[in-house]
């Protein structure tokens, strides 16, 4: 087992998973993950705070996504940080940080 570039995350998906068909048969599948922490501030207040990560899965994880994930669903991924750049209609660069998926775990109730 390596470690390098392991990311684990446990979450609710923010929005319905996007499918895209290759040719060939791959698919490549995306969605947002919301992931939520608590501290307490100087005042004593108990703070949440949400992040929200980008996941992208190939092959057989797109298909587990695309027939068991929706909307709200609570997931637990293991994956890597990915990060890729490209130019907007304007030609700003844009960077995406990705969280590419290895592994997926249905978690909650159906």
């Amino acid at each position: 087992m390596s470690l390098r570039n392991k990311t684990s995350l446990i979450g609710h998906t923010g929005r319905e998973v996007e499918v895209v068909n290759f040719e060939g048969g791959n698919s490549k599948a995306t969605v947002s993950l919301a992931t939520k922490d608590y501290y307490t501030n100087a005042k004593g207040e108990k703070i949440e705070e949400t992040q929200w990560h980008n996941l992208v899965a190939f092959g057989k994880t797109a298909e587990i996504f695309q027939k068991y994930v929706t909307k709200g669903k609570e997931i637990a991924i293991e994956g890597k940080l990915t990060y890729r750049s490209y130019d907007d209609k304007e030609g700003v660069k844009r960077y995406i940080t990705e969280v590419r998926v290895d592994e997926i775990v249905l978690l909650g109730s159906k």
